[in-house]
């Protein structure tokens, strides 16, 4: 059998709705015996927004969740705080996510944290980064993609900014953390020593967007020559669905007429002449006004509208496997719903149905990165507190003791 990458690492996971717990179920997938610390009675909020099913956790909560342990504690009280000071000093990592100084003014400091455990790794998700003008403000999902650069850069040129639907500025950052935890746990084994670790949502989207600012920088030096019919801005305009890596794209109307019967082409210089014939367009092949990048880059919406002709023709499906056949990229769009019925995911084990003992089978996301040597082994999300008495215990904590905690309300 294998080991876990990161087994043996605990984490005292503090964080709540997405961004946090994004990085600590990673971290879980990866073997690392994640503590999600909630407050009794409540939990993550996110454990009731969005129910579908009466009285259980939501999905919202079980989808970042999976594979962690679930302890109840009262930070207001002197035992609650006594406990986590307890985890503390027992944990490799504790995480949080709170809003700027909520936790500073419970106490648990950086310079505290060390005092308790100098191997500790203090790590936080901040809206903004310290340092930044910014940084007592909060941030949720589309504060951070508007500030972050997505937003002024997504949606078409006579529309307003949009949010994309990918939660870049939660997840996205959950992804960004996890890697810093990663690495800050590697640095110990040289060091011996804890430090802190901070990732900014801001700062993270931003990540994310780094070839808007390439192109913003090109901007700089004069217009952007992938651009010759809109008008020049000193900012990088909202490009619709041109494609980003310098090649036009665009999404086409395919055979069905559905929400999502749609399928992007990529126009690259060796597939034009494949995607004339498959549009019996031969002619336009060799024409001086479509035969080259340059002489179409004035004629795109017309080399779209001449392929979409064809595409009309055919599925999303059909389109692809035809495209792709000669070597044209293309792809069709996927909905939720394609995608939560392609049976192949589940084949392979990145999608699992999951047994909840509230809310019955759930499909759950498994882990989209794969180590031959840490398997994983996907596990249902925690009911609030359902492990509180066993980790009481392991802290040392013997029945009568677990019993007063309880009745005193302090777990």
């Amino acid at each position: 059998m294998s080991s876990k990458a990161l087994e043996g690492v605990r984490v005292m996971d503090m964080t709540h709705v997405q961004s946090g717990p994004t990085a600590t179920q990673l971290l879980a997938w990866f073997g690392a015996d994640v503590i999600k610390v909630e407050l009794p009675g409540r939990g993550d909020v996110t454990r009731t927004q969005l129910r579908d099913v009466p009285n259980a956790d939501s999905l919202y909560f079980t989808m970042f969740n999976s594979n962690k342990r679930s302890i109840t504690v009262n930070i207001k009280s002197a035992a609650g705080k006594a406990i986590l000071e307890d985890l503390a000093r027992k944990s490799d990592v504790v995480t949080e996510n709170f809003g700027p100084g909520v936790l500073d003014r419970a106490g648990f400091t950086w310079e505290r944290l060390q005092e308790l455990n100098p191997r500790l790794i203090y790590a936080s998700i901040k809206g903004f980064a310290s340092g930044s003008i910014y940084e007592d403000c909060k941030a949720y999902e589309n504060v951070a993609q508007c500030m972050g650069g997505e937003a002024s850069t997504t949606g078409f040129e006579d529309g307003p900014p949009l949010v994309t639907g990918a939660a870049i500025g939660d997840s996205g950052t959950g992804v960004h953390f996890a890697l810093a935890i990663t690495a800050a746990l590697l640095q110990r084994e040289k060091t011996g020593r804890g430090q802190r670790v901070q990732v900014a949502m801001q700062d993270a989207v931003l990540n994310l967007c780094r070839v808007k600012m390439r192109d913003q920088q090109r901007i700089m030096r004069g217009p952007l020559n992938e651009y010759p019919n809109k008008e020049f801005h000193d900012y990088v305009p909202r490009a619709g669905n041109a494609s980003g890596g310098g090649q036009p794209g665009a999404t086409l109307r395919c055979l069905g007429g559905g929400a999502n019967d749609y399928a992007y082409v990529i126009i690259q210089p060796q597939s034009w002449e494949p995607l004339m014939k498959f549009c019996g367009r031969e002619e336009l092949i060799t024409h001086p006004d479509y035969a080259t990048p340059e002489a179409r880059l004035s004629h795109l919406d017309e080399c779209f509208s001449i392929i979409e002709v064809w595409t009309k023709t055919k599925t999303k499906f059909e389109v692809m496997a035809a495209l792709n056949a000669h070597n044209v990229p293309s792809g069709p769009i996927l909905s939720t719903k394609d995608l939560i019925e392609t049976e192949s995911f589940y084949k392979r084990g990145y999608m699992v149905e999951l047994d909840h003992p509230t809310r019955g089978k759930y499909v759950q996301l498994g882990c989209p990165v794969n180590l031959s040597d840490s398997p994983v082994d996907i596990k249902r999300a925690p009911l609030l507190g359902e492990h509180t008495d066993e980790i009481l215990a392991w802290l040392g904590k013997n029945p009568a003791e677990i019993q007063k905690l309880h009745a005193e309300g302090s777990v």
